[in-house]
């Protein structure tokens, strides 16, 4: 299996608040974002030291590093796309108020863009009246990415219908889908991702405080995932079900990665990815992200041995190498059969359906954060994870290996998906320019 991915953009001229023993080590952490090839709940959830695959095994974190990390809001794509994960996040969907349209957008736009630079850079954020929370005093960037996105009944609040991509049309039903539509979709979707919850939350409610009267909040999310120096030594992470979880991601170095991650400059060939088209030329550069609040069922989950979770998911649970023989990184022998002439991969196993091999060669990146939103009323954990994955075309991408999934996946008895979204991100913003400005006043 594949377990690189492609390396953050970081500044190793902003020490931030680790000083000169924060620089030394802090190309350790600029490892590579970890998002698995197709579109189960656990091969997707990309995270711990898969998300920084750029280390060697051994090499150590120095924990002083944490604070200084920076991402950079301008460039080709949005950061929080190939940026490793961050150990807190926050996903937030908004819709725009009664009577705002494109121009109110536009200016909303550009106040998020401006507030984004400025927190990324581990500056106050210093909303419209200069004044800052202080939350996040004290504290270096933290890794912090801010990501924006439109939803579909974006287009239609600001009169922008002719310019909405195809990709995002509404996505199928699926038999695990459970979803609340209070907790689903939005005109509006923002990302917010960082090392420190702190710094995380400030920029949650810096953003929040900007939208003011132009937009509402529809939905919000909050996850996590291990805090890198968590552990002696990088290690892939582990989902809240125990799996070694974002082995198989695709990889920089492969020569279609950013065909099936970002989309193209339009091309009018009848085999352009949605949003390639004249009239979304806009996204160029962007992505399509795909939402999803898949909840695990642990209770029924943990009641299974160990070895029946193993042939659930297609791997060993210790060490995450498939049951075909190897480590974590060897490739899955699908047809490899044991002494009892049974494949050793069973057919219903997870990693066996959403494999690229059984779906065409679909792939996506997929960076989601795990949740935990305390117990429900009969007791059982309300826990699992924030999906989310990134890909030029959901329809060639998402679609097609969960609607595999959905025909047999033996992961499904244990997972419920209860919220969904999609949306349409656009490319990174170049100096002076705010995200989505080219789709808001073209």
């Amino acid at each position: 299996m594949k377990d690189e991915a492609p390396k953050a953009a970081r500044s190793d001229s902003d020490t931030g608040a680790a000083g000169a023993a924060g620089a030394v080590s802090r190309r350790r952490l600029l490892g590579t974002a970890g998002a698995a090839g197709a579109t189960g709940l656990v091969l997707g959830a990309a995270g711990g030291a898969a998300a920084y695959a750029g280390m060697r095994a051994d090499d150590p974190v120095a924990l002083t590093t944490v604070g200084s990390t920076r991402a950079m809001f301008h460039g080709k794509h949005q950061a929080g796309i190939t940026t490793p994960l961050q150990a807190r996040g926050h996903l937030i969907a908004f819709d725009l108020a009664p009577g705002a349209g494109r121009k109110e957008a536009a200016a909303l736009m550009r106040r998020w863009s401006a507030t984004a630079e400025r927190l990324m850079a581990g500056r106050p954020a210093g909303d419209r009246d200069g004044h800052d929370t202080g939350i996040a005093l004290d504290a270096g960037p933290s890794s912090l990415t801010v990501t924006f996105g439109f939803g579909r009944t974006f287009f239609e609040r600001t009169g922008l219908t002719g310019r909405r991509p195809a990709g995002l049309d509404p996505l199928p039903p699926f038999s695990s889908d459970h979803l609340d539509a209070k907790r689903s979709d939005g005109d509006l979707w923002v990302q917010i991702g960082a090392d420190d919850a702190l710094v995380a939350f400030h920029a949650l409610r810096a953003l929040q405080k900007e939208a003011a009267a132009t937009a509402r909040v529809r939905w919000q999310m909050n996850g996590f995932n291990r805090t890198p120096g968590a552990t002696e030594q990088q290690r892939t992470a582990r989902n809240l079900m125990g799996q070694i979880d974002g082995t198989g991601n695709p990889k920089p170095s492969d020569s279609d990665f950013d065909q099936r991650i970002f989309v193209p400059s339009s091309t009018g060939s009848d085999g352009a990815s949605p949003g390639s088209g004249p009239e979304s030329d806009w996204l160029a550069g962007g992505s399509y992200a795909v939402v999803r609040r898949i909840r695990m069922l642990l209770d029924d989950w943990e009641k299974l041995p160990v070895e029946r979770q193993e042939r659930v998911i297609g791997r060993r649970k210790a060490d995450g190498a498939p049951l075909s023989g190897g480590t974590e990184t060897t490739e899955m022998d699908l047809d490899k059969a044991g002494p009892d002439g049974r494949l050793l991969i069973p057919d219903n196993a997870h990693s066996r359906i959403s494999s690229p091999e059984k779906n065409g060669g679909a792939a996506m990146l997929r960076r989601p954060f795990s949740y935990h939103d305390g117990i429900a009323a009969d007791g059982t954990p309300d826990a699992g994870l924030l999906f989310i994955c990134w890909q030029a075309d959901p329809f060639r991408g998402f679609v097609p290996v969960q609607r595999k999934l959905d025909r047999g996946d033996a992961l499904s008895p244990f997972i419920r998906h209860e919220a969904s979204g999609v949306f349409a991100v656009p490319g990174g913003a170049a100096k002076g320019e705010y995200v989505g400005q080219r789709l808001l006043e073209s």
